[in-house]
């Protein structure tokens, strides 16, 4: 898969954001190999919550900032039938919001890098047509994907409370 990464204030530079995605997106790619198809093309976008709260009042009518807010362009088939041959074929966007993404890592007692990961796999299933608001099996299956993706980046499983 092609990224498109724009890094916004105020997410850190220490970071590297774009090589962080890359990263996670490899990692997702080893367990849900329809992400690996080289013509699919995600814009990810790491920016303020201010910014993710106009995007999902607009497009979700949900007035509040989120952590990670995912616009697929395709459907779920569309996705999976995807030949690797062709021209480039846009998955959709990706915003994730720094002060949500940040407070909920103190929260969790993780860094930023790790939930940023876990939100940009968290999005990309989006994208891919996962979703976990459908049904208890469809939650679990998702998690399952994020888990096994997360935990080859060293990273913990987010859901084992």
């Amino acid at each position: 898969m092609n990224l498109e990464i724009d890094i916004e204030e105020p997410w850190p530079e220490s970071t590297d954001w774009a090589e962080l995605t890359e990263r996670a997106c490899a990692a997702l790619a080893q367990v849900a190999p329809e992400l690996a198809n080289p013509r699919l093309v995600t814009s990810v976008l790491f920016t303020c919550d201010a910014e993710v709260h106009v995007l999902n009042r607009e497009w979700r009518e949900k007035d509040k900032p989120t952590n990670v807010l995912s616009f697929p362009m395709l459907e779920r088939d569309q996705v999976l039938e995807l030949e690797a041959d062709g021209p480039p074929e846009m998955l959709g966007d990706i915003a994730l919001a720094f002060e949500t993404c940040a407070r909920e890592a103190a929260e969790k007692g993780i860094s930023v890098e790790d939930h940023a990961s876990h939100l940009v796999v968290h999005g990309l299933l989006h994208l891919a047509g996962h979703d976990h608001e459908i049904s208890d099996a469809d939650a679990e299956a998702m998690e399952a994907l994020e888990t096994k993706a997360l935990a080859q980046l060293g990273i913990a499983d987010p859901y084992d409370d």
